[in-house]
């Protein structure tokens, strides 16, 4: 892992926001403990010590709410396929320079490490051949490394993502032979190939110029089947750094249930920092 925010580099870090959540319909706003998701989302980022924060939103109601915080929030339109696209579009509305970094902060992460963002953006500053940088943790659990809805990721000597799959990458043959019966992960351990898997945390960071020119990208045939973004970014031959955290963060909140987890800790006081 990286020193952290104490050495961290000026970033900026976005907060795309929008209120048409299937599971969770006007997730954002959400109350968490007397104060709406987004805001707590806000608040952890400007821990990090980010330079400047801000929610990028379709939603006049949540750039309301906003405001009302005391949080810089601008409007883009409501037709972006991702929160990548939207930022796309925030970057050029804020008028931020090409070399500056941005974070992509979740809007549903409201217990998100602050010392995550500072590393995340770190880690692109001290990547000169990445366009971006994300994060990841060792899986222990054969359950994830199983699971195709959680996201690995494989990357070569130097930290940099090769793939990112919803499949059990890298596939150990031998430990797995006769997958995908039921009963195949009984002997699994991680490490099984004298390192873990890596399970991808949704976090990103991006150098502005990049972001500008992200939105113009086709979309590639991976990025369909999979379904996951930035496998667009290694399609068209550009570079992603990985940060390698510690432990797996606090999860985020996807579905009513979710919600009532994070409300449950912040009520008993047990929520991380």
């Amino acid at each position: 892992m990286s020193s952290g925010q104490a050495h961290s580099p000026a970033f900026v870090a976005l907060i795309p926001g929008r209120l048409a959540a299937t599971r969770l319909p006007r997730k954002p706003l959400a109350d968490l403990a007397g104060v709406p998701m987004i805001v707590r989302v806000a608040r952890q980022a400007r821990a990090s010590g980010a330079t400047r924060v801000a929610i990028a939103t379709d939603a006049h109601e949540i750039e309301a709410v906003a405001h009302a915080h005391h949080i810089e929030a601008v409007m883009t339109r409501a037709d972006h396929p991702t929160g990548t696209d939207r930022l796309a579009e925030a970057v050029v509305i804020l008028g931020l320079e090409d070399d500056a970094i941005v974070v992509n902060v979740q809007g549903d992460e409201p217990l998100i490490p602050p010392s995550m963002i500072a590393a995340v953006a770190q880690r692109l500053a001290g990547s000169p051949d990445c366009v971006m940088a994300t994060a990841a943790h060792a899986i222990d659990a054969a359950d994830d490394y199983l699971n195709p809805n959680v996201v690995k990721v494989v990357c070569d000597r130097g930290g940099r993502a090769l793939y990112f799959s919803r499949a059990p990458l890298p596939f150990d043959r031998d430990a797995l032979a006769g997958f995908p019966r039921a009963d195949v992960a009984a002997g699994w351990q991680a490490p099984v190939l004298g390192f873990a898997p890596l399970r991808h945390i949704g976090i990103y960071a991006y150098r502005v110029a990049f972001l500008r020119r992200y939105a113009s990208l086709a979309r590639s045939p991976l990025e369909s089947i999979e379904s996951l973004e930035q496998l667009r970014v290694l399609w068209h031959g550009e570079r992603i750094a990985v940060e390698l955290w510690p432990e797996a963060p606090p999860a985020g909140v996807d579905t009513p249930e979710d919600l009532d987890r994070v409300r449950a800790l912040l009520a008993t006081g047990h929520a991380p920092d």
